[in-house]
């Protein structure tokens, strides 16, 4: 199911909370005259963040966003429902950037006077250390400024989850909507194949169930493979979240690397039983920006302790 209905020019963002603060917490501060648009100072702190900025008249042939996402953060933008592209910030570098500068080229078409509506993802990962005692972990995430002015913002994240806790869910739509828990009704989403050939720029889910009989006295550690461990980084823009059984346990991220396997652990994951994957994909678009293979593998597997038996003997009470 495609999982970005906000980048579309009809989605309501009348609940939306207007980005309209004029002073923020974070070090990172905005322009003069700008808005504060750092995702923390209304309260979303974890995971992706959702921007929609409305204005009004011409739009100029380049669009530059200011943005904090972490560690090989990135951001996506749509104008007017049109996808403009992504941004990743750079990492395997001895000191990775945590803040970057997306600027996009505007189509022709688009750049008229009028109504107009931009819509930006921005992921966060993670805070910065302080190891420096210079308040880098104070660093805003999500936007920071944008070179349009003029702009209305309304800004959406992510809701704590109230078994998971506050940093398993971000604000994807479908993290809000539950898409990656066990009984959601998944029934009139659209038949999957992985690999997948092809995919949409912006965020597509992905959900299917499996049951385990691992047999009585094993200990089993499983793990969950995406693409080919042999390969640190695939090339293919684009990175997946993993949900099993609704605990986000990591990302993968194809153009980064170079994880491929992630741990399912027992209590999680139900090893006599039902489980439920679901897997949130989000893609730059194209050929070779497509989930690859994922499958279940099996990492260690042991038997069970020495059996007891109880015998009498002497001064023993059964």
């Amino acid at each position: 199911a495609g999982g970005s209905p906000e980048a579309a020019v009809g989605h309501d963002d009348t609940a939306w909370r207007a980005a309209d603060l004029t002073s923020t917490a974070s070090t990172t501060k905005p322009p003069a005259g700008q808005p504060v648009l750092t995702a923390d100072d209304y309260g979303f702190h974890t995971g992706d963040v959702w921007y929609r900025g409305h204005y009004r008249g011409a739009t100029p042939d380049r669009i530059s966003l200011v943005y904090g996402g972490g560690g090989a953060g990135m951001l996506q933008a749509w104008l007017d429902g049109r996808y403009l592209g992504q941004h990743v910030l750079p990492s395997a570098l001895a000191a990775p950037p945590t803040t970057g500068t997306a600027t996009f080229t505007v189509p022709e078409d688009l750049r008229g006077d009028g109504d107009h509506l931009l819509s930006v993802m921005v992921r966060g990962d993670g805070r910065n250390e302080d190891g420096g005692v210079n308040d880098a972990h104070k660093e805003g995430r999500g936007l920071i400024s944008a070179s349009l002015t003029g702009v209305a913002w309304k800004i959406q994240g992510g809701v704590a989850d109230p078994v998971r806790g506050p940093l398993n869910n971000g604000g994807l739509d479908g993290e809000r909507a539950g898409w990656s828990l066990p009984g959601y009704p998944d029934r009139r989403w659209a038949p999957a194949v992985v690999p997948a050939t092809t995919a949409a720029p912006g965020t597509t889910w992905y959900r299917t169930g499996f049951t385990l009989h691992v047999p009585r006295g094993h200990d089993a550690s499983l793990g969950l493979t995406i693409g080919d461990p042999a390969v640190p980084r695939s090339g293919g823009h684009y990175r997946a979240l993993v949900f099993l059984n609704g605990w986000n346990l990591g990302q993968y991220v194809a153009d980064v690397g170079p994880q491929h396997t992630f741990v399912l652990p027992t209590g999680i994951l139900n090893p006599h039983g039902p489980n439920t994957l679901a897997l949130a994909v989000t893609s730059d678009g194209g050929p070779g920006n497509g989930l690859e293979t994922v499958a279940l593998t099996t990492l260690a597997t042991v038997r069970g302790g020495v059996p007891v038996h109880l015998v009498d003997s002497p001064g023993y009470r059964r």
